[in-house]
């Protein structure tokens, strides 16, 4: 179950997953290299999982619903796409380009993205344990439209993922759900994580020069050796701070 976020919400996504793909046929890599070719380039629904799609260029593809589960998209080229409704889950992203693509509603849980490019990408579904060590996720799109959300919050859920030493400045994590995050000397600095969980989230070494954390939830998060803590906004806002570890 994906946490903090509506039940339903996530139950009507499936199922609308469930009728778009029940007619799709898995393709392979070359026939999917041939679609590529093609001018319309329209690849919704696609069945591919488990596929070895490294280093394809999908530049402005439609992936909307895409089925790519476990697929192999080491170094490949995704900037501007749209995987909206896109099933990614174990899938290898390492090192590719998703700059500016956009994945609203779709699972990467247990991706590895290691040292992806995802600067200015929409972000708004389930990343729980994915890895994204030294990936660029500046100014990533991730905070949750609080004027869209007739069925309940949707967020950006990124609990247990692996994040460490990787780029989120200026990034929008408003409600995101970091708990738990390995955030390891990543770059933080001017990050809004206003009203963001970041329960047990590791910290040590980050950089967090002028992020905001009104109303963020801090509870045994760990802040040692964090780097512009006093130019932090809103910290004196945050939940849980008698629990969260600081350096003495």
């Amino acid at each position: 179950m994906i946490q903090s976020t509506n039940w339903l919400t996530w139950i009507g996504i499936a199922a609308v997953l469930v009728m778009t793909q029940a007619s799709a046929v898995p393709l392979t890599r070359q026939q999917i290299e041939a679609r590529i070719a093609s001018a319309a380039a329209d690849l919704t629904n696609l069945e591919a999982p488990g596929v070895d799609l490294s280093g394809l260029d999908f530049r402005g593809a439609r992936l909307f619903g895409a089925s790519l589960k476990g697929a192999n998209l080491t170094k490949a080229k995704l900037r501007g796409c749209n995987l909206d409704l896109a099933v990614l889950r174990d899938a290898t992203l390492v090192e590719a380009d998703l700059r500016d693509a956009s994945l609203f509603a779709s699972v990467l849980a247990n991706a590895d993205m290691t040292g992806a490019d995802l600067r200015g990408a929409r972000l708004m579904g389930n990343m729980e344990r994915a890895q994204l060590d030294g990936a660029d996720l500046t100014e990533v799109k991730g905070s949750s439209d609080m004027a869209n959300q007739p069925m309940g919050l949707i967020r950006l859920v990124l609990t247990h993922a692996r994040l460490r030493g990787a780029k989120l400045n200026r990034a929008e994590l408003s409600r995101a759900d970091l708990s738990y995050a390995d955030l390891r000397d990543a770059d933080l600095s001017d990050a809004n994580l206003e009203l963001a969980k970041l329960i047990g989230a590791d910290l040590r070494g980050a950089k967090l020069d002028r992020a905001m954390l009104a109303g963020a939830e801090i509870h045994n998060a760990n802040f040692t050796g964090v780097k512009g803590l006093a130019s932090v906004r809103g910290l004196e806002k945050a939940a849980g701070k008698e629990s969260a570890i600081f350096e003495k």
